[in-house]
């Protein structure tokens, strides 16, 4: 049976190695045609005249042409690469990663030639409600100290949050988790306050708190507490009873149980909740710099409509996609550190 099992194992590793080179070599022609649907872009750009005049189109049209280049490097990079395998034609770990943005840049190119098209060439989309590529270039080029502020003030409120929500989470999800006396107390206040979304709290809290910002934090932590808090205690809780009897077996007490048992075997669960609470405390934050907090991006972007500036705020939606994506990909780089001693049993 294991002969059988390995058989068929190695069997599935071969088939994977020889799907690789075909796939990378998809991928190096769809680089390529990225390219070319850059150059096209830029072309639209410089060679198709708009119907009035955006600043900044020469900014816009050396961003295609870097992402152009950076596409047709990409596919070279396949043609000339020295295969690191075995099999011929399967591609550096890291090339075969670059060469996986082939496709994303093929749309992104699509879409902004799209866009290219149905605002400034020959504005099918009315204005000022849907600006240009030119026009958020423009954004960037012009009021980026205001951009860079706000994305300061809403990065410190948001770690302040969710550093104090994700904490309290933690403690208490294994507070619960690990005894039931706690549990018994905690457990109904939890099933009754969780459940509510944090934003319905606003009264309140800018009522409680002496500072717009103290309660903007309170709200950002009650939002991501909520979910770790419920994850970490069910990853406590699910831990196997093998793994405590073994460690009572070798004399461990009730605090090396927790620290070295139950919170490691937890963590897989932990994370869980750190990632979903990430999620929600970055809603509840534009919520709380809209209603009042004089800075950051949720300001800005009540800001950029209270003047009719739409280019201003699908610059500030832009940074802030951008930012939320970057902060998952971080704690998506910590757990990938922390739990790099359960690699290859856990499956995201």
């Amino acid at each position: 049976m294991s002969t059988q099992a390995e058989a068929s194992t190695q069997a599935l590793q071969n088939a994977i190695r020889q799907t690789r080179p075909k796939g990378d070599a998809l991928r190096g022609l769809v680089s390529a045609l990225a390219g070319l649907a850059w150059l096209g872009a830029a072309a639209i750009t410089r060679a198709w005249p708009s119907l009035d005049d955006w600043p900044h189109a020469d900014a816009l049209f050396a961003f295609e042409l870097v992402l152009a280049a950076v596409s047709f490097a990409i596919a070279l990079a396949k043609r000339t690469q020295r295969p690191v395998a075995a099999e011929e034609g399967e591609a550096h770990p890291a090339l075969h990663g670059w060469l996986a943005t082939g496709p994303w840049l093929l749309a992104l190119a699509l879409a902004i030639s799209a866009w290219e098209i149905a605002t400034a060439k020959l504005e099918w989309l009315p204005r000022p409600f849907f600006a240009p590529p030119e026009a958020l270039v423009a954004v960037f080029f012009d009021d980026y100290a205001r951009l860079a502020s706000s994305v300061a003030h809403s990065f410190g409120l948001l770690a302040y949050g969710y550093a104090i929500g994700a904490a309290t989470g933690f403690v208490v999800g294994v507070s619960i988790g690990w005894s039931r006396a706690v549990g018994y107390w905690l457990h109904p206040l939890l099933r009754l306050i969780g459940p509510l979304p944090a934003t319905a709290w606003l009264p309140l809290a800018f009522f409680f708190f002496p500072s717009s910002f103290s309660a903007s934090v309170f709200l950002i932590a009650l939002a991501s507490a909520f979910p770790v808090a419920v994850l970490t205690w069910s990853g406590v809780a699910g831990v196997n009873p093998a793994f405590y009897d073994v460690a009572r077996t070798l004399g461990a007490r009730p605090g090396f149980l927790i620290l070295r048992v139950a919170i490691p075997a937890a963590l897989p669960s932990v994370f869980v909740g750190l990632f979903m609470g990430l999620g929600a405390s970055f809603s509840v934050l534009i919520v709380a710099e809209m209603m009042g907090v004089k800075a950051g991006l949720g300001w800005y972007l009540q800001w950029a409509q209270g003047w009719a500036a739409y280019s201003n705020m699908y610059a500030g939606l832009l940074v802030m996609a951008l930012m939320c994506s970057g902060l998952i990909t971080l704690l998506f780089r910590v757990r990938d550190r922390v739990l790099g001693w359960q690699k290859g049993l856990l499956k995201w």
